[in-house]
C-alpha cells in the first residue's frame, strides 16, 4: 500500500510537471533553435507564399504570407540537405539530373535564404482566409513591419481553417464578403449557410507581401463566424449575384441570388434574398425556381458575378455572368426582382490564346480597367487535362458584350485547383492603377490525388498581374 502511494504520488508529480512545463518547452522554443529560411522572389525580392520545400524522405515545409519557413527537424541539423523546390508559377533551376531543388546546410539559429525565379505573369500576394496566416513567423518570434500598437501583431484567424469561394459588394462604405462552406478547427462540419465579413473599401496596406489581411466576422455569441444566410429548407444555402442595387428612392440593398444544395452540389431550389441591416443577415425576398417544378435554373441564380456597365446610349446594365456575361438588366433594385426584365445573352464558349489554340472558359469574373480602358476577365479554363481548373487565364474585350482575346495564360497551379477566381478592382488605390487583383479557392478536391497543402489547402488566395507587365 505505501509502494502503491508513492507511485500515486510520482505519478501525480509527474503529471504536474508535465503540464507545468511541458506547454513552457513547446512554446519556449526560440530563433537559437529553429532556422529560419526565407524564400524570396529573385526578379524584385518579394517574400514568396505557398513555396514548398520537401526532403528525399518527404517532409515537407510550406512557406507561409511572409515567405518565411520555421525549419525545426533535428535530423536536418549541422548536414547539407536536399530540398526538392515547388511553388505554382515559381522555380529554381533544374541540375544535372533534371530535379528542381536547392541543397542548404541548416543550422539552429541559422538565416537561409532560397530564391525562386518567378514564371507566371501573375505575383502571388498571399493566403486570405484560413487560420495560421503566419505561423512559420510566429513560431521565429517574428513581427511584421506594418505595426498598429493597438491592435494584435498578427491577424487573429479564430476557428476558421478554410472557406470556399468568395462573393463581394461594397455596401454602406464598406467592403462585405461573403464565403461558401466555412471549415473550422472543432469539427469537420463547419459553417454551410454563408460566412461573411467586412472590411475597409482598401483592405491591403501595400499590394505586396507579406499580405495581412483583417476581416471582421459576423459571429454570434460566443464569437463564432456564423452563418448569414440561412434560407428556408434541408440542405446548404450558397449565395451568388452578390451585390448593391439602389431603389428608386435611392436606398442602397445588399442583394444575392441563393441556392439551395442537395447530394453533391445539386440545386434543387434558387430565389432571391436582402440584406437586413437590423438583423446583419439575408432575408428570404422570392423564390424563383424549384427542381420539383422542372425546367432550367434562371440565370441570375446560377454560379458568377456581376458587373456594372453603360451601353453608348447611357443605359446602365447590371451584367450577370461566369466570367462572360449571361444576362443582363437595368441596374435597379425593382429591375432585379423581376424576372420579365432580365435578358439573356449568348456569351461566346471559346477564346482563342496568344498561341492560336481555343480554351473554353469554366469560371471567372469580367472588371473595367480604368488603366487599360477595356474590359479584362480572368479566368479557368475547362479542360479534363491536368491541372484540372487550375490554369489561370486573362483576355480583354472593348465592351463586355464584344469578343473576349485572345488569352493569355497569367498563372498556373501544377495539378492543383483553382476555381472561382474573382477580380477586385475596388481595392486599389487609384483609378488608373495598373495592379489588378484576383482572388480564386485553392483545394486539392479536383486534382488527382494531389497531397492538401497544409494550411492553404480550401481557401482563398491573393494575386496580382501588373497590367504595364508586357507579358
Amino acid at each position: 500500500m505505501v509502494l502503491l502511494r508513492l507511485n500515486s504520488i510520482l505519478f501525480l508529480t509527474l503529471g504536474l510537471l508535465t503540464l507545468v512545463w511541458g506547454p513552457r518547452a513547446a512554446s519556449g522554443q526560440t530563433q537559437n533553435e529553429l532556422c529560419q529560411i526565407e524564400v524570396v522572389d529573385a526578379e524584385n525580392g518579394w517574400a514568396v507564399p505557398l513555396v514548398e520545400l520537401r526532403t528525399t524522405h518527404n517532409l515537407r515545409f510550406v512557406s507561409d504570407n511572409a515567405g518565411v519557413i520555421a525549419l525545426d527537424e533535428p535530423e536536418l541539423f549541422d548536414r547539407e540537405v536536399w530540398f526538392f523546390v515547388t511553388g505554382h508559377g515559381y522555380e529554381v533551376p533544374l541540375d544535372g539530373f533534371g530535379y528542381r531543388g536547392i541543397r542548404l546546410k541548416c543550422e539552429r539559429g541559422g538565416r537561409l535564404r532560397v530564391e525562386v525565379r518567378r514564371t507566371a505573369i501573375a505575383k502571388r500576394l498571399g493566403r486570405l482566409t484560413g487560420s495560421g496566416l503566419f505561423a512559420e513567423s510566429q513560431k521565429l518570434g517574428l513581427r511584421l513591419d506594418a505595426q498598429d500598437a493597438q491592435r494584435p501583431p498578427f491577424p487573429q484567424d479564430g476557428l476558421v481553417v478554410g472557406c470556399d469561394s468568395v462573393q463581394n459588394a461594397v455596401y454602406q462604405g464598406k467592403m462585405f464578403w461573403a464565403w461558401g462552406d466555412t471549415t473550422f478547427a472543432n469539427y469537420p462540419l463547419g459553417v454551410f449557410h454563408m460566412t461573411s465579413a467586412t472590411t475597409p473599401l482598401q483592405p491591403f496596406a501595400v499590394l505586396r507581401p507579406p499580405l495581412e489581411p483583417r476581416l471582421n466576422y459576423f459571429v454570434d455569441d460566443r464569437g463564432k463566424p456564423r452563418g448569414i444566410a440561412q434560407m428556408p429548407g434541408d440542405g446548404p444555402t450558397w449565395l451568388t449575384g452578390y451585390t448593391t442595387l439602389r431603389d428608386s428612392s435611392g436606398r442602397e440593398h445588399l442583394v444575392a441570388s441563393y441556392r439551395k444544395i442537395e447530394g453533391y452540389l445539386k440545386t434543387y431550389e434558387a430565389g432571391l434574398c436582402v440584406w437586413n441591416d437590423q438583423l446583419e443577415q439575408f432575408d428570404h425576398l422570392r423564390t424563383l425556381w424549384r427542381k420539383a417544378d422542372g425546367g432550367k435554373v434562371p440565370a441570375l441564380a446560377s454560379d458568377g458575378h456581376p458587373a456594372f456597365w453603360t451601353d453608348a446610349d447611357g443605359q446602365a446594365w447590371l451584367l450577370f455572368g461566369n466570367p462572360l456575361p449571361q444576362v443582363k438588366l437595368p441596374a435597379t433594385f425593382e429591375a432585379w426582382q423581376d424576372p420579365a426584365q432580365w435578358i439573356a445573352l449568348s456569351p461566346q464558349q471559346t477564346l482563342g490564346t496568344v498561341t492560336g489554340a481555343q480554351v473554353v472558359p469554366h469560371s471567372g469574373s469580367i472588371a473595367w480597367s480604368q488603366f487599360r480602358k477595356r474590359w479584362v476577365t480572368v479566368f479557368v479554363e475547362k479542360s479534363d487535362e491536368l491541372p484540372v481548373l487550375g490554369r489561370v487565364w486573362y483576355a480583354e474585350a472593348e465592351t463586355p458584350l464584344s469578343d473576349w482575346g485572345p488569352a493569355q495564360e497569367i498563372v498556373c497551379h501544377d495539378n492543383y485547383t483553382f476555381y472561382n477566381p474573382r477580380l477586385h478592382p475596388e481595392s486599389t488605390d487609384a483609378e488608373q492603377s495598373s495592379v489588378l487583383l484576383f482572388e480564386g479557392t485553392y483545394t486539392a478536391e479536383f486534382a488527382r490525388h494531389a497531397t492538401p497543402t497544409p494550411r492553404y489547402n480550401y481557401n482563398q488566395i491573393l494575386y496580382r498581374l501588373d497590367l504595364d507587365d508586357l507579358k
